[in-house]
């Protein structure tokens, strides 16, 4: 059995049973096969940019004996997918907010997203990219995460297409809707980690020898704001 990380486990606690996934970025794609090995997926396709880590991806398929169940391809993004596949999951994980936010909309303007896909998304950095994608195209956060693994704290995003316009506050896209509801001990320690490297920013703009007030007022409020957040969290 194939184990994974606390990131990746968290990730596919969030895939329905049954699905059929899409996994973009797949790298040795341990998540389809651990997907099958749990018996959670009936199939998957593996999907790689990248030809080093789309032949890792194909040796893992084959070691453990799933080409039936999981096609791994080469090519960018969601634009691997075709309407055939009938595609009910996808995952997009470890990449900057920012990239996974222009996957999505690749494969929603070229048509390989089918408009009934969950959405599972991890990303590293930017995660309001990825909220004000998702709000502009009626997809509604229905869960959201802050997981450890390895000393870092990652963002989960989960969504699900809905039929009416999603509007979320500046507030809700920076830090997360159901993150600012409901905020977890890792939350709150992820909102520290970057509130103390506002702080340290902060410091050194103000020890700078050229005057840098615009920057310092964008630092000064990026601080207020999170500190509200955390004490509100905290209270």
């Amino acid at each position: 059995m194939i184990e994974l990380g606390e990131r990746l486990t968290r990730v596919a606690s969030f895939v329905p049973n049954g699905s059929k996934v899409c996994d973009v970025g797949s790298d040795h794609a341990y998540l389809p096969v651990y997907l099958i090995q749990n018996s959670q997926i009936t199939s998957a396709v593996a999907g790689e940019v990248v030809e080093g880590p789309f032949l890792s991806a194909k040796q893992t398929v084959r070691d453990y004996r799933m080409e039936d169940r999981i096609e791994v391809r080469l090519g960018d993004g969601l634009q691997i997918l075709s309407k055939e596949d009938e595609i009910t999951a996808v995952t997009i994980c470890g990449m900057g907010g920012e990239l996974i936010s222009r996957i999505l909309e690749a494969g929603f303007t070229g048509g390989h997203l089918n408009g009934q896909e969950r959405l599972i998304l991890q990303p590293n950095v930017a995660e309001h990219f990825v909220r004000e994608w998702l709000m502009n195209h009626s997809y509604r956060i229905t869960h959201e995460t802050v997981v450890e693994d390895n000393h870092r704290l990652y963002e989960i995003i989960v969504a699900e297409p809905v039929n009416e316009r999603v509007e979320y506050t500046e507030l809700e896209l920076k830090y997360g809707p159901i993150l600012l509801k409901e905020p977890t001990e890792l939350c709150v320690a992820k909102w520290n980690r970057m509130n103390r490297k506002n702080k340290e920013i902060l410091e050194q703009l103000q020890k700078s020898k050229t005057p840098q007030h615009e920057k310092i007022e964008q630092f000064e409020n990026a601080f207020n704001e999170l500190q509200g957040v955390i004490d509100r969290a905290n209270s």
